[in-house]
């Protein structure tokens, strides 16, 4: 039977997550694999979050605070802010959702860089706007570009910062003169899940922007250094007007009850955020040693992955370490996305494409 689906619909494909280990094992039938494909913190939950979540089960028969008081006070508190400048989110791509139902009409534009976080074009072209793509420049979003792209049709312009999947970041001066640029109308989107693992100090303070009364929304996650993916919870900064208008459209208890106490739970955990940075930064370094070795050359990262050129097909590279039991991000053609994993784990991988990089 013949389906009536929206041409814009139809024009997309299904965004396809990382492969699971369990898969891997069920296909090739390893006992080991090593997951370095999704950003994820090789460190697991805040211990503070696991705690918070045992006797959670008690009330799972009631619906969650659909105003997730206790956690939105808090991240208010954090980033000195009030109540009502914060959104929670099934993840901080729902509220990238929210976003695009709440300000998009079909035909309206939102601008974007080319080889950014793949969810802004889908929930722009979901809602029946135009996805305006400006191409990076050394890896990094041309903000200057992104400027002139803008029209009277624009009404959205995401900015991740440090970008996914090339971890570069652009830095507080770039961002200040980008943002004189954006007329007042166009709301400017910080997507900032990996903000924890900045190392640079010129990174921006775009939450300044929203405290100025800027049409402007800052995106964090639990999904990353808080090691709280499989829950599912993240948030936005931004205006009281922005937060009213997009709760018309947020669906109601969108934040689960087990989410909201350990995300609240996690954020009060300095000792595992710290820890977790000096894991990174550690496996930062082992990593871009250990391509050295092997030939290649990491694209400096202020995130917790690196991508790199492994200069000859990606695909079959990608492949092939599948079926070493490790599993990365082929993005496109010839390049790479790895997760900075525990110290073993990167060893794994870099024997593992020492050994691919041999046979293909």
């Amino acid at each position: 039977m013949a389906l009536r689906i929206h041409p814009d619909i139809a024009s997309l494909s299904p965004y396809v997550p990382g492969k699971p280990i369990e898969e891997l094992q069920r296909e090739l039938g390893l006992a080991r694999v090593i997951k370095l494909a999704s950003n994820e913190n090789p460190l697991g939950p805040s211990p503070k979050a696991l705690a918070a979540l045992v006797g959670g089960h008690d009330s799972l028969h009631r619906y969650p605070d659909g105003g997730a008081y206790r956690l939105r006070q808090a991240l208010a508190d954090r980033w000195k802010v009030s109540l009502d400048h914060i959104i929670l989110g099934n993840g901080s791509d729902e509220v990238l959702g929210l976003l695009a139902r709440t300000f998009l009409a079909p035909g309206d534009e939102a601008v974007m860089a080319d080889q950014t976080f793949v969810i802004y074009k889908m929930e722009v072209t979901a809602a029946h706007g135009k996805a305006v793509i400006v191409p990076l420049v050394n890896w990094t979003h041309d903000l200057d570009g992104m400027a002139n792209a803008i029209t009277a049709k624009t009404r959205l312009v995401f900015l991740c910062n440090p970008n996914n999947p090339t971890g570069t970041m652009v830095a507080a001066d770039a961002v200040a003169r980008f943002m004189a640029k954006v007329p007042d109308d166009v709301v400017v989107v910080f997507d900032e899940a990996y903000l924890e693992y900045v190392c640079d100090p010129h990174f921006p303070d775009s939450l300044q922007y929203v405290t100025q009364g800027r049409n402007a929304i800052v995106l964090r996650t639990f999904s990353k250094i808080y090691g709280l993916a499989g829950l599912r919870i993240g948030y936005g900064i931004t205006t009281p007007e922005i937060t009213n208008c997009l709760n018309r459209v947020r669906p109601p208890f969108n934040a689960n009850t087990l989410a909201q106490r350990a995300a609240l739970a996690a954020l009060g955990d300095d000792e595992h955020v710290t820890k977790s940075r000096a894991v990174n930064a550690a496996g930062m370094q082992q990593l871009e040693r250990g391509l050295r070795a092997l030939g290649f050359a990491a694209i400096p990262s202020q995130a917790n992955f690196v991508y790199f050129d492994v200069k000859r097909d990606g695909r079959r590279v990608f492949d092939a370490l599948l079926r070493e039991g490790v599993i990365v991000r082929h993005i496109e053609g010839t390049m790479l996305r790895v997760t900075i994993g525990q110290p073993d784990e990167n060893d794994a991988f870099l024997a593992s494409l020492k050994n691919v990089l041999q046979s293909t």
